[in-house]
């Protein structure tokens, strides 16, 4: 099987290297976040922003958008950063705080911001925001570093 990222092909034997980058691996092979319409757009060292537009699909019953999407956005940019370095990192706690409802048509973005860059214990704050900068939720996740690489077979 081959995954595919902006003009790369990627075995699912081929390890992650300065040819694959973090943003172009998880764009391609979180298939959960990519059907959800997330993708990541920015990642180094410190933060990572992931995007989605809030479509038909992502709204509950009230008609807003459901947490569920809300929490696999900011989950996307946690996960980018965390594994920024190529370590396999693994989400074990996260929270998320609702302050306000996205709506159809609105475009999300969650930047992830390292709060402890600790070598088996990261943490991330998230903040999740409209197009008018407004904030929809506040996600803090923490993980827990692996002494193994990426690879895309994991």
């Amino acid at each position: 099987m081959y995954l595919y990222a902006e003009n790369k092909t990627i075995s699912k034997s081929t390890e992650m290297t300065d040819n694959l980058n973090i943003q172009d691996y998880l764009n391609c092979a979180d298939h959960f976040a990519a059907n959800a319409g997330c993708r990541i757009t920015e990642v180094d060292a410190k933060h990572a922003v992931a995007v989605m537009t809030v479509t038909d699909a992502h709204l509950n019953g009230g008609h807003v958008c459901q947490g569920g999407a809300l929490f696999t956005l900011a989950d996307l940019a946690i996960a980018a950063l965390m594994n920024y370095a190529g370590q396999l990192t693994f989400g074990i706690a996260n929270s998320i705080m609702f302050v306000s409802s996205a709506k159809e048509g609105d475009e999300l973005r969650a930047e992830a911001m390292q709060v402890a860059n600790h070598h088996k214990i990261p943490s991330v704050e998230v903040r999740v925001t409209n197009q008018d900068g407004m904030l929809i939720c506040h996600v803090t996740g923490m993980g827990y570093r692996k002494a193994t690489t990426i690879n895309a077979a994991t």
